[in-house]
């Protein structure tokens, strides 16, 4: 058969699939969590492969198994030539029959923030499905597609990428309508081999708007992103979306919670958020900015955002009893670190403590990312510092912190010592897995 005829044998199996989707209570790859009536997919991964699942998630009450591997057989058994690839395109099928605007959200960092942030605001407006957590790769995003609802008013994807390509990939998959990059720094840039690397992976995403017809929701105060759309005709920018006047600022506070003042079209709107950091202006002008070009109130976007928490250990303050933790332990690197320990050091708290992880698939930007946060710590004065992880334990010198090896190693320090009456900032990368300290803090 020629590749004419495979793509075509091809679409055809898709299409036959897509009614047996309709038909499904939806979609999983979990075979222990499987419910009655859904599509269990078999995907493999580097430590697991779900075809050997995939009898016991028919027995479970799957309407049918996906796999990938020929010697399985049976009446709900469905054997295609990659699982994965199967998924992918039924996702991208049942995306043809969504008509609501699909918002794709990448960049650098505050991804999952200013996706929560966009569904908070883009609720005021109608029913919006969004990415769950940060299901944001090449398996999360035909997840979020396949369990958006048909009455939605509204789909914020988020996307991530390691490797050139990936953005592109998830674009074909999602076809997004509308897309906002947050900004563009050197994490991941092990994976992507250079900065310039990295620009041009982010930028994937305005490539792709670009090519078909979609609108880029557009950072005008950063030059880098103003650079990458300076030849897309359909913008809406920050500063004045939908014909509105947008201006959000950090309101000089030094409590915890980042206060705001915002003006919109000439007047001022002042509000506490439960959102830590001032880093997170830019999140905040993403979601106020494409609300209003949705037509979402002015009362309304402030009512959103203000009232916003978080609770995915991203800028989450949280009263332990003990101490008062800043939980944004999910992701880091160079500059996002800064950020945060520039908030930290502008807050007006009694006795504060930083616990920062490693930063990790920084390539050559390691060594001189993790010498600057070292810097960066000198500088702010009568601070308890520890330090996770060999590339922070080989940066300090000098410097003098607690430094420990592992979430492990630190954890035992905190049983036998028990700080109370902190403010701690906890900031590292994911894998160094910094979320199992909380506990006892």
């Amino acid at each position: 058969m020629n590749n004419n005829g495979a793509f075509f044998q091809a679409d055809m199996e898709t299409e036959r699939l897509y009614g047996l989707y309709r038909n499904s209570a939806g979609v999983t790859t979990d075979s222990r969590a499987v419910k009655k009536g859904e599509i269990f997919f078999a995907l493999k991964g580097p430590t697991h492969d779900g075809n050997r699942h995939a009898l016991a998630a028919i027995e479970a009450g799957a309407l049918a198994a996906i796999v990938d591997d020929h010697s399985l057989s049976g009446e709900r058994i469905i054997v295609v030539d990659d699982v994965l690839d199967t998924m992918a395109a039924l996702a991208a099928c049942h995306r043809k029959r969504l008509h609501m605007p699909v918002i794709a959200v990448t960049g650098t960092n505050g991804k999952t923030t200013t996706k929560e942030l966009l569904t908070a605001v883009l609720s005021r407006k109608g029913r919006v499905h969004s990415t769950s957590g940060n299901f944001n790769n090449h398996i999360g995003v035909p997840l979020t597609l396949l369990s958006a609802p048909d009455d939605a008013a509204f789909l914020v994807v988020e996307m991530g990428a390691n490797h050139m390509g990936e953005i592109a990939a998830l674009c074909t998959t999602a076809k997004p309508s509308h897309g906002i990059i947050t900004n563009i720094g050197t994490a991941h840039i092990e994976g992507f081999g250079s900065f310039e690397n990295v620009r041009k992976a982010k930028s994937e995403l305005y490539q792709w708007l670009e090519a078909n017809g979609g609108t880029v929701i557009l950072n005008d105060d950063n030059p880098i992103l103003s650079e990458l759309a300076r030849n897309i005709d359909k913008t809406v920018l920050y500063s004045s979306p939908g014909g509105h006047r947008l201006s959000v600022k950090n309101d000089d506070g030094d409590g915890m919670y980042l206060r705001v003042r915002a003006e919109i079209d000439g007047i001022t709107h002042s509000f506490e958020t439960g959102l830590f950091g001032s880093y997170n202006i830019d999140n905040l002008r993403a979601a106020m900015a494409t609300g209003l070009f949705f037509g979402v109130t002015v009362k309304e976007i402030v009512e959103a955002v203000s009232s916003y928490r978080p609770s995915n250990n991203r800028s989450q303050v949280t009263e332990t009893g003990r101490n008062t933790v800043i939980r944004d332990a999910y992701n880091a690197n160079p500059s996002s670190m800064e950020k945060a320990i520039a908030s930290f050091g502008r807050l007006n708290a009694g006795k504060k403590m930083v616990i920062l992880g490693d930063m990790l698939e920084l390539g050559t930007e390691s060594v001189p990312g993790h010498a600057a946060v070292i810097r960066q710590l000198r500088g702010l004065g009568e601070i308890k510092a520890v330090l996770v992880g060999p590339r922070f334990r080989e940066a300090a010198g000098d410097f003098p912190a607690s430094l420990f090896e592992s979430s492990e190693a630190v954890a035992e320090w905190l049983k036998s010592e028990s700080p109370a009456g902190y403010t701690i900032l906890v900031k590292g990368s994911r894998g160094m897995m910094l979320e199992k300290i909380f506990p006892l803090l």
